[in-house]
């Protein structure tokens, strides 16, 4: 099966669980913000050295995508989903164990090739079992789950990180892995999960990245969510030590702060359905880029800490309404292999965000903090109006 019918029911359940395993994922991802400025302090290293926590991480989840995808494809996107689940809560727990930054490094970059199955092989087996028509509105209530992770992250990240220390913060974040795994593996049993199975083979394997490179329209969502991704996550990443190193926050505060990220991006999800209706994609994508700008502008005027509070929101909004339709997109772009699909633009966005997480930490220690936030706001406003001029319907 390829493509869903019209009519056919959305299973509601299995999609609900596959939230929660993008809320694991998400977390695990932005839970390295507020924590960059205590691991430096921890390991005496500066905060560019530091974002290895980050790096490692965004770097073995887009090179990963490459592998889960095929697996997905062939083996049932929902069992490997489950599999992977299992593993990140035994990756993430080993991460609390690390002696030194290289080690936690190490364990991060391991934690994302495990964590990098669980969204898109969730936005694939929605793309297999959710007519397109209703598509878009659905991946938006799914990654509500991935958006709460996000608010998650941050919040644990600075409110535990204070009281607990980065280690229990990983502790914490295992056992939530740990509880969604095992509800996984129970709907795994249940005749609600459609588990799609496409035979692998070399040949057929190279014909679908062929066939992927060869659509001008492909080309175009990969390299936009590449860019997105380095723009975005190089500016936005830094945000945490700005707030530590400008406003002199405590942990807490920081990751406060840096919550209402997953406020902004909750509102888009929850009105997604009317939004789609009401802009459409292409004035979608121009309105997630005017959001993202004023959002990145607010940083660099450095206003009172909080008057920062709504520019984070801007960008949460911003966000989702452009990157929600590069999802979309991305779930039909080879309905036959949606899963080596969804993964090569999973890849493409976070080893985007990998290259610009590393591209940014020096500027902002060369530059000051204000000239990455200038410099990703106006990008991604020039990025989204060049890309909603060449979306075609």
């Amino acid at each position: 099966m390829t493509e869903a019918a019209a009519d056919s029911p959305i299973p509601v359940r299995s999609i609900a669980l596959l939230s929660g395993a993008a809320f694991c994922s998400a977390a695990t991802l932005r839970i390295a913000d507020p924590l960059l400025p205590q691991v430096a302090e921890e390991f005496a290293a500066g905060v560019s050295d530091a974002a290895i926590i980050a790096t490692g991480f965004t770097l073995a989840y887009g090179l990963c995508q490459l592998v889960h995808g095929p697996i997905g494809d062939q083996f049932g996107k929902y069992g490997v989903i489950t599999l992977m689940t299992f593993l990140s809560a035994l990756t993430t727990a080993a991460a609390a164990l690390s002696p030194s930054l290289f080690v936690l490094g190490t364990l991060r970059f391991v934690s994302g090739a495990t964590a990098a199955a669980l969204i898109p092989l969730s936005m694939a087996y929605i793309g297999d079992v959710v007519p397109y028509d209703r598509r878009q509105p659905v991946l938006a209530r799914f990654m509500s789950g991935q958006i709460l992770g996000v608010i998650g992250g941050q919040v644990a990240g600075g409110l535990f990180g204070e009281f607990l220390g980065w280690r229990g913060v990983f502790v914490a974040l295992a056992a939530v892995y740990l509880a969604f795994a095992l509800l996984l593996a129970l709907e795994l049993r249940s005749p609600r999960v459609v588990q799609t199975r496409t035979p692998f083979s070399v040949g057929g394997l190279v014909s679908t990245f062929l066939a992927l490179g060869r659509s001008a329209r492909v080309r175009l969502v990969l390299a936009t969510v590449f860019v997105e991704g380095m723009l975005f996550f190089g500016g936005f990443t830094y945000l945490g030590a700005f707030l530590r190193h400008e406003y002199g926050l405590g942990y807490a505060a920081i990751g406060g702060v840096l919550s209402a990220f997953g406020g902004g991006a909750l509102v888009y999800a929850l009105a997604a359905p009317r939004i789609v209706a009401a802009l459409g994609q292409r004035n979608m994508v121009a309105a997630g880029g005017a959001a993202l700008a004023a959002g990145f502008a607010v940083f660099a005027l450095q206003p009172p800490w909080p008057a920062l509070v709504p520019g984070v929101a801007l960008c949460g909004l911003g966000f989702y309404l452009f990157h929600n339709t590069l999802q979309t997109q991305a779930t039909q772009m080879a309905p036959h292999a949606r899963g080596i699909a969804v993964s090569v633009f999973a890849s493409c966005l976070f080893l985007g965000q990998a290259a610009g997480i590393a591209l940014a930490g020096p500027l902002a220690e060369a530059l000051g903090y204000a000239a990455v936030f200038v410099g990703a706001g106006v990008l991604l406003l020039l990025l989204a109006l060049v890309f909603r001029r060449r979306l075609t319907p």
